[in-house]
């Protein structure tokens, strides 16, 4: 026996908002980053991040919630970090982070996670004789 058409699209409805709601919970968004140049502040981190699949050069800002992170106490150039939080004038805002392999990046970002640690690999690397 076949359920009944508007149970079926009750049920399908209620799947559609759950998912919704785990993409986009209030207003915030999902992105992904790697660090450009050395922080010298960690509060204001320059990145490329990659929100929706459009790269641009953004400011990380730091709550403090977020500066009391271990991870982000140990950030350096060129890694890689998933981001959720909030586009603003000055940058994005980060409100939660995930340290990832470069690997787990969106495309976009692949190359120039590459390019970078190549670079910061070259630059170190006399350094260690």
């Amino acid at each position: 026996m076949t359920p009944p058409l508007p149970l079926l699209s009750m049920l399908f409805g209620l799947i559609a908002m759950g998912t919704a709601s785990l993409v986009q919970a209030d207003g915030e968004i999902l992105g992904f980053a790697v660090v450009s140049e050395e922080p010298k502040d960690k509060a204001r981190v320059s990145a490329k991040v990659s929100v929706n699949d459009a790269v641009s050069d953004m400011t990380l800002l730091a709550s403090e919630t977020i500066l009391n992170n271990l991870i982000w106490k140990k950030l350096e150039i060129c890694h890689a970090m998933k981001l959720e939080g909030f586009k603003v004038a000055e940058g994005f805002q980060v409100v939660t982070v995930h340290v990832i392999d470069a690997s787990m990046l969106p495309m976009s970002l692949q190359s120039y996670a590459g390019d970078c640690s190549i670079k910061k690999a070259l630059e170190i690397a006399p350094l260690v004789d």
